[in-house]
């Protein structure tokens, strides 16, 4: 009898949204099992992370000492890595701290800050080891996971979403909210995949699932202006969910101090 493929998910610093994305599966779940056997799945109650696997799912960021070694393991026994939701691919929320004083934040929080065993970044896991997969999401979803899980399978490479949300409010028939209502949206500069859930119920996009390709963001960043917000008010827009984003961080930090001249 063939040997089932193995498959494990591993968290470094993040909320555990996106290993719930596996659990809220529900019957699909069950089905994949019979496809795959989970080797190690905390979240489910699976414990051997030192098995070797063929395909590895990593979610959260980089953000203590000990996450470099051990993620130096995972990679070693892992056939593809892929890493899940917007802490694992740009930082997540922790990230923030990049842009701070993340020393001073700690002496003035903690009582005993010398028990505290944090890096002053977080980072993405892309920056430490090799990466064969990005899935980008805050938190991803179980369609994305299937998707993913079914083409390295059969040898495919995934099809990445690289779209932006407007491109789906539009297959969606959705309003735009940016130009039907004048909510700052950030439709225009992240990628699709969460089906434009937000605009799809008149809310603007908060970029949860990270930047696009070809992201104009400095031109969105001047309409915000004229819908008037304030420059600080543009560069939390950017700097959020996923802060540590190249595209997003540039045009972010560069609205901080106030509006740049050029």
């Amino acid at each position: 009898m063939a040997t089932k493929p193995t498959v494990s998910v591993h968290k470094f610093s993040s909320c555990d949204g996106c290993q719930l994305a596996f659990l809220n599966m529900g019957e699909s779940l069950l089905a994949l099992t019979e496809l795959v056997d989970l080797s190690h799945f905390l979240e489910a109650g699976l414990d051997n992370e030192d098995a070797r696997v063929d395909i590895a799912f990593i979610e959260g960021s980089v953000s203590t000492p000990d996450d470099q070694a051990r993620l130096e393991c995972i990679r070693a026994n892992s056939g593809y890595l892929v890493t899940i939701g917007a802490c694992a691919t740009a930082g997540g929320i922790q990230a923030l701290r990049n842009m701070a004083d993340a020393s001073a934040w700690t002496q003035a929080i903690y009582a005993s800050p010398e028990y505290i065993r944090s890096l002053d970044t977080a980072t993405p896991i892309r920056e430490h080891v090799k990466v064969d997969l990005e899935l980008w999401g805050c938190p991803v979803n179980s369609r994305q996971l299937l998707a993913a899980i079914r083409a390295l399978l059969f040898g495919v490479a995934p099809v990445e979403e690289n779209d932006k949300v407007c491109l789906e409010c539009k297959r969606r028939d959705n309003v735009c909210v940016l130009v039907a209502h004048g909510t700052p949206c950030m439709g225009p500069v992240t990628r699709t995949g969460c089906g434009a859930l937000c605009p799809a119920f008149g809310r603007d996009c908060y970029a949860c699932y990270g930047p696009a390709e070809n992201s104009n963001t400095e031109s969105l960043a001047r309409r915000f202006i004229g819908l008037g917000l304030a420059a600080d008010q543009v560069a939390r827009r950017f700097l959020s969910i996923n802060s540590a984003a190249p595209e997003f961080n540039a045009t972010g930090r560069r609205w901080q101090e106030g509006e740049p001249n050029d």
